[in-house]
């Protein structure tokens, strides 16, 4: 497995990831799938922020991606981030999302980022798991403040510090 930063030739992998994931799961709270122009777009805006974002590879293939952004615009949050993660179908639960979790906490320490938030669909028990085993505290859950294929949704958030200060 090869992690490296995202450039523009991965995004077509990266948007089937993601309209597969607003397609079929909870893990994006939207019913409306995304063009390329909009990954583009998202992955221009992460690069100039200076946020990373980065993908696995297996044997040539995209296997997954992780990113963070903002987790809220007010200045005051600049040091806190919040963090995603996808796997492709066929490459779940081969330990993909661990290793790219493992690097974007590094690339977060490296630039001096103090907190990584994890917002979760409160019913994704894998996510919780990963994130618990990378240190994550346990999860504040908010009920029923998303709505999805007709049902309410809980979100749950998980923290993790990165630095003393």
């Amino acid at each position: 497995m090869q992690i490296r930063p995202a450039d523009d030739s991965d995004l077509d992998a990266i948007l089937e990831i993601h309209n597969h994931a607003i397609r079929e799961t909870t893990a994006i709270w939207t019913e409306i799938e995304v063009e390329r122009g909009d990954r583009e777009r998202w992955l221009a805006a992460r690069q100039a922020a200076g946020h990373p974002v980065i993908i696995a590879e297996v044997d040539g293939v995209l296997a997954g991606y992780a990113a963070y952004g903002p987790w809220r615009e007010k200045s005051g949050y600049r040091l806190t981030v919040e963090n995603s993660v996808y796997v492709a179908g066929n490459f779940q639960r081969q330990g993909v999302a661990m290793v790219l979790m493992v690097e974007l906490i590094r690339l977060a320490k490296e630039r001096g980022i103090h907190v990584m938030i994890a917002a979760i669909d409160a019913q994704n028990a894998g996510s919780i798991a990963l994130h618990r085993r990378l240190g994550f505290g346990e999860p504040m859950v908010v009920t029923e403040v998303g709505l999805k294929f007709d049902r309410w949704l809980d979100l749950a958030f998980m923290r993790l510090q990165l630095s003393g200060d």
